[in-house]
């Protein structure tokens, strides 16, 4: 049915919302501090539930707390967070050197310090994405807190019984007593505004979660929180350090990340060589080039990372990174505070002849150029174009001539939710089109879905949408993207980051070589269309082993043998 004069899209009037929601975000960082439930943090909130996010399902239920949502965030949130009345984001300001203990949730990369009972710092280092998305999950969180106060009261303001009995549950789990835990769900049921049986299920889910605390303790700090903030007995906040506002934007730790990898390739005569730049993680490459050696092996690679995937063998994966720095690999642990690690691999130090046979090498090719692999390690979001801008400059040496890098190909992989399909399937883009602006990236890309066709996962080709957090889409705003004229294949955080820091070393600067090689290629986190398949749903698990390793087996695969790869004519990606 047409639209009425005037009248907006639910797709448009959910990406006004993210608009809105962002440009409340900046303008509270620049201010420096605000109250969650005060007139400024109301503006995230009413943006916030105006879009409904996919992953935050029933955050705009008055009564029933978003169980899923709640595990999904706080596995992303220091543990003990809820107990936390002044939370203050900072940038690296020496507290690493301090004798507090640094929290690390599971899922983000980040350095947390508990100052006091009532205090959390945490480190954002990895640009505006970062702090985006740490207040998003924040927002969440106060959302939910005043479900379950409101739930803890009965109609005359006064706290259920229910409440009280969680309070001791709390103090007994706290002593490591035993409690009846049938009965603890029965309450905790009425205080979420859940089945028994979604309450059960939530309690163990998050049991099996690292680094989280329990759904009883979470309820009672946040609904404790939540009552003496109504009850004028203490307001919570969020501040922002003077040298995070000072430094954001400004390229400082991605300038000393790329500082010390150059560095590091110039300490080991490689600054020189032919360099091919991976972006992934730091196990599918490594395991690629020399687990089979390592652990004398003649399983297929597949196999053989499912193996190295499982909990139970560390020994294994020691076993595979102690070889691998014994033929040619340096593992750069990061310092600057991006917590991008770095692998490089000298491919002229590998056996080649116990290389698995699903690579396909040229030895001549690699005895004369003997090019280099470097690995680094997933951005979020826009610190890819820090970082990637930063690495592709050339080399600035105190005295001497600034050293130009021999860069031959940058290769992408990274998880992305799809938009057709299902977890673990494969999406080859074409083009990067970063929501919210006008900047639309379209690329030569390399790879072409016939590559990975046969291997017993579905492919799809378009354009990739660049979101500003994935966290921040609901259906509506997807449906658009891949029923409209976008024909969007995906969305992900990092492709149109990349790709106008390549545009601009390439096109611009001329730091380094216009024709250099692009190969993206993203594989299914997710499916936000798909009931039950959002992020919040779980991790990818072993369905992510397959696609994992046939990615970088291309990557690897023109970067060992180059001549054997014809390229298809350009701009012509099949659907």
């Amino acid at each position: 049915m047409p639209l009425k004069p005037n009248q907006r899209s639910r797709a448009q009037e959910s990406r006004a919302a993210i608009q809105r929601l962002y440009i409340a975000m900046r303008h509270l960082f620049i201010r420096g501090n605000y109250k969650p439930l005060g007139v400024s943090g109301e503006a995230i909130i009413e943006a916030l539930t105006q879009l409904r996010p996919e992953i935050y399902g029933s955050i705009n239920d008055p009564e029933r707390v978003e169980l899923d949502g709640l595990l999904y965030v706080f596995q992303r949130l220091p543990k003990g967070i809820e107990e936390c009345r002044y939370i203050k984001l900072i940038s690296r300001e020496g507290f690493e050197d301090s004798n507090f203990e640094p929290i690390v949730p599971s899922k983000r990369r980040r350095n947390s310090y508990r100052i006091d009972e009532s205090q959390m710092y945490i480190e954002m280092t990895r640009g505006r994405s970062d702090i985006y998305d740490i207040l998003t999950h924040l927002t969440f969180m106060y959302i939910e807190a005043e479900k379950i106060r409101r739930n803890s009261e009965d109609h005359k303001q006064r706290k259920r019984r229910e409440w009280e009995m969680l309070e001791k549950i709390v103090v007994r789990e706290e002593k490591g007593e035993e409690y009846n835990k049938e009965i603890a769900y029965t309450y905790l049921s009425t205080l979420l505004g859940r089945t028994y049986e979604e309450t059960v299920d939530a309690c163990q889910r998050f049991s099996s979660a690292s680094d989280v605390n329990s759904v009883f303790h979470i309820t009672y700090w946040l609904g404790k929180l939540a009552t003496e903030e109504a009850m004028d007995e203490g307001d919570r906040e969020i501040s922002f350090s003077s040298a995070l506002r000072e430094k954001i934007g400004h390229h400082y730790y991605g300038d000393l990340w790329a500082r010390n990898i150059k560095s590091a390739l110039l300490e080991r005569n490689l600054l020189n060589r032919p360099l091919h730049i991976i972006s992934a993680n730091l196990h599918s490459v490594m395991n690629t080039l020399y687990a089979k050696a390592a652990l004398r092996t003649k399983n297929e690679i597949e196999d053989l990372a499912r193996e190295l995937s499982e909990p139970a063998n560390e020994e294994m994966r020691q076993r595979v990174q102690k070889y691998a720095v014994r033929n040619g690999m340096v593992q750069i642990d990061d310092t600057s505070g991006t917590n991008i690690s770095v692998q490089i691999i000298d491919t002229a130090q590998l056996n080649l002849s116990s290389l698995p046979t699903e690579l396909k090498k040229d030895e001549s090719y690699i005895a004369n150029e003997k090019p280099v692999i470097l690995v680094m390690d997933y951005a979020f979001g826009e610190q890819a174009y820090e970082t990637m801008d930063e690495l592709l400059k050339p080399f600035e040496q105190e005295h001497g001539e600034d050293i130009p890098l021999n860069v031959q190909s940058i290769a992408i992989m990274g998880k992305a939710g799809i938009l057709e399909g299902g977890k673990g399937d494969i999406m080859i883009p074409d083009a990067h089109v970063f929501e919210g602006t006008a900047d639309n990236y379209p690329i030569e890309n390399e790879l072409r879905p016939e590559d990975f066709q046969g291997k017993g996962l579905r492919v799809f080709s378009g354009p990739m949408i660049t979101v500003m957090g994935t966290s921040l889409q609901n259906r509506d705003i997807l449906r658009y993207f891949l029923k409209s004229s976008w024909k969007a294949a995906g969305l992900e955080m990092e492709g149109a980051h990349y790709q106008k820091a390549i545009q601009a070393a390439s096109k611009i600067r001329k730091s380094i070589n216009e024709a250099v090689s692009l190969r993206y290629a993203y594989y299914a986190s997710d499916n936000p269309l798909i009931s039950g398949q959002t992020l919040a749903s779980g991790s990818l698990g072993a369905d992510g082993v397959k696609p994992t390793y046939l990615i970088t087996i291309q990557f690897l695969n023109r970067i060992l043998n180059p001549a054997a790869v014809t390229p298809e004519p350009k701009n012509q990606v099949a659907r």
